[in-house]
């Protein structure tokens, strides 16, 4: 009978049911014994100490010629990767597990470790992974030798997706034993980037469609039934301008928020003043805070403040968050905008801070407040003329510029939103 052969330059295992030669050796030596004890040509006593003698020499020997050359003992079991094998796999930065022919855990990097804390060299795959497209790849390599590759969609303990790799691999070429190696690439960030965009198209077309429904509606009526009726022409076209001016404002915020994203990672450089942008910003904004019945309070330091930024980019945050303020806090007959020279936890920040004390926001919702086309009032935040991107792009800007935003508000207190940005 056939032994398996060594793998990187170890010794021989022996299988079970195959006799080395010290336990030929041994085994004939005892039956002499017990011949001779018969035959009388020995005393009992003699014959038993020899037989004990010769099976402590026989074990001793069978177990040193059973040890390989790191002088351990063989194990009856598959024969180990090769350490280069497992070296490569520990300097991966994705998951990497290996399978023998049983679907064992044969070996996990740290990245897997890390990901699944329970995979333990020895368990069953089933135990860390039960995706039935996985099995059905891992089946497929078995059978055909060929790499195979699988999606797979955890859901515990967070929602997360995975593409597989499944590549057959031998220690000794064209002999067993064949392990699979396992690498899973993460594709969580991807899937859920695909998400947002489609959430964000369809929210975009929805938000278009509605006031070009009514412009069409509108639109039909003059040329047919109150084509003739100044009246209700009169009143048409004023709604028509309304609504024009939604679905305007709507795209230029949908080529602000690109425009932003495109340069996300463009850090600014232009040095801005704060104190004439707050001015300017309130000065623009004068008119719609007097119609509103809401009174500016600006709350600016006696020495100037000037911070590294894209100017046009922070005087739409300083508009957007008084607009929103005006719009939705307008019943606190006040707003307050405070520049801030110190800052954060080390106060090395400059702070904006725009306050209002309208009727205030439920806690549940401010963390969604960010979200794009996320509104508290869908209804009211239309009526308004809100096109649901304000505070998201005012969010992109902060990050930007490496900047903080924290948004505070309680039913009844009104809202304060801070924005700290690096000196």
């Amino acid at each position: 009978m056939k032994t398996q052969p060594a793998l990187s330059g170890k010794s021989p295992r022996i299988p079970r049911g195959v006799w080395s030669p010290p336990m030929l050796v041994g085994g004939a030596a005892v039956v002499l014994a017990v011949a001779l004890v018969a035959l009388g040509r020995l005393e009992v006593m003699e014959g038993v100490l020899i037989i004990a003698a010769m099976s402590i020499i026989t074990t001793i020997a069978a177990r040193s010629g059973m040890k390989s050359d790191d002088g351990t003992l063989a194990k009856d079991a598959d024969p180990d990767l090769d350490p280069s094998v497992t070296r490569f796999a520990d300097t991966l930065t994705e998951p990497c597990l290996v399978i023998n022919e049983r679907a064992v855990l044969a070996y996990c990097n740290p990245a897997a470790q890390m990901q699944f804390p329970r995979a333990r060299e020895g368990d069953p795959l089933a135990f860390t992974l039960r995706n039935p497209e996985l099995v059905e790849a891992i089946d497929k390599a078995f059978e055909t030798g060929e790499n195979q590759r699988a999606e797979l969609h955890l859901t515990v303990p967070n929602e997360t997706w995975y593409r597989a790799s499944v590549v057959p691999y031998r220690p000794v070429p064209d002999a067993a034993p064949l392990f699979l190696v396992i690498t899973l690439y993460d594709l969580t960030e991807q899937k859920r980037i695909d998400k947002m965009r489609g959430d964000f198209i369809a929210n975009a077309s929805h938000e278009l469609r509605t006031p070009l429904t009514s412009l069409m509606g509108f639109i039909e009526t003059l040329q047919g039934p109150a084509a003739r009726d100044e009246m209700a022409r009169a009143r048409f076209l004023g709604i028509m301008k309304s609504q024009s001016e939604r679905m305007s404002g709507l795209i230029d915020d949908l080529l602000s928020l690109s425009r932003i994203e495109l340069r996300q990672h463009v850090k600014p450089t232009e040095s801005v003043n704060l104190d004439l942008l707050v001015r300017e910003v309130a000065e623009s904004l004068e008119a719609r805070a007097s119609e509103a019945g809401v009174v500016l309070n600006l709350e600016l330091p006696k020495q100037s403040l000037s911070a590294v930024g894209d100017r046009q980019e922070l005087f739409e945050v300083v508009e957007n968050l008084l607009d929103n303020a005006i719009k939705y806090g307008g019943s606190g007959k006040k707003v307050d905008i405070a520049l801030v020279p110190d800052m954060g936890r080390s106060g090395d920040h400059l702070g904006i801070i725009v306050t209002d004390y309208g009727p205030g926001i439920a806690e549940e919702h401010v963390p969604r407040l960010t979200e794009r086309f996320y509104r508290v009032d869908a209804d009211s935040s239309r009526k308004k003329k809100g096109t649901g991107l304000g505070l998201a792009i005012v969010k992109h800007i902060v990050a930007r510029h490496h900047g903080q935003m924290s948004i505070r508000s309680k039913l009844g207190e009104g809202t304060r939103v801070e924005i700290l940005l690096p000196r």
